[in-house]
């Protein structure tokens, strides 16, 4: 009768919408965990770290072969793919929309000038930027990349990741002057991730540019690394000043990923 198959089509909807669900689950997952690996892997790595069966991975990654999220390298292992280029500038570019109104408040609170900055690959990369309404103030592009040893958020987002791959990061990228008062050294850098890690914030004084203080943190459980941060003249971003300005930063970080944790919030500070 048509009333009973149109029912046993509907009782087959769940199960396949289910199916469909799970199988974009640990898609989703097995890009994760490309990406955690330096964005190359073999089927085997991903067998071991996802725990899924060899021929379940094999269909999920030829699918995301022929969509352009992976690629399949010469050696026979897997990439990420140049299409998740497009979607992670545009995921990067919301994030600095979301980030703007936490950001205002930050300028209003301290008076200085506010940025967000992601690590993308080896390099620090600005997302967002609100200007301090000083007439003396610092400007930073929105998509400026520099490198993370002469930056306070460079400090901040690397201080939690094993020295081991601090290293290998300063050893692809070299350790170059900007000013007199860079870092210029593994050692001298590391010291510097101890001393973040202890303050709960990093500082810029005048590594990136002479005249120019910076003081960053983190933001806790960011769907990517991230780090918020003021910057001013040293003559105002002074010692006395920052003790008043790093409770600031570190309440409206925790704010922010509250609002990312939260994305029907956003924008709602």
């Amino acid at each position: 009768m048509p009333t009973s198959s149109a029912s046993t089509t509907d009782a087959a909807k769940p199960a396949a919408a289910t199916g469909g669900v799970q199988s974009l689950e640990r898609a989703f997952d097995l890009l994760e965990r490309m990406a955690d690996a330096g964005g190359e892997v073999g089927l085997s790595e991903l067998s071991t770290s996802s725990g899924l069966p060899l021929p379940t991975i094999h269909r999920l990654m030829r699918t995301l072969v022929a969509c352009g999220y992976v690629r399949q390298q010469p050696n026979r292992r897997y990439a990420l793919g140049p299409r998740l280029i497009r979607l992670g500038e545009s995921a990067a570019r919301l994030l600095g929309t979301w980030a703007r109104p936490y950001l205002a408040r930050l300028v209003e609170e301290t008076g200085e000038t506010a940025n967000m900055a992601l690590l993308d690959g080896d390099e620090i990369v600005y997302v967002a930027q609100v200007p301090s309404k000083h007439s003396m103030r610092m400007f930073t592009e929105v998509g400026r990349r520099v490198l993370p040893h002469s930056t306070g958020v460079g400090k901040a987002l690397l201080a939690h990741t094993p020295p081991e791959e601090v290293r290998a990061l300063l050893a692809r990228t070299g350790m170059p002057a900007a000013t007199e008062k860079t870092i210029t050294t593994p050692d001298g850098f590391l010291e510097a991730l101890e001393q973040v890690r202890a303050a709960g914030f990093a500082v810029d004084d005048s590594e990136q540019e002479i005249g120019v203080r910076c003081i960053a943190v983190s933001v806790p459980d960011s769907p990517t690394a991230a780090a918020i941060s003021i910057s001013g003249p040293a003559g105002r971003v002074t010692e006395a000043a920052t003790e008043r300005i790093v409770p600031i930063l570190q309440g409206i970080a925790n704010e922010l990923s509250t609002a990312l944790a939260n994305p029907a919030n956003n924008g709602t500070a």
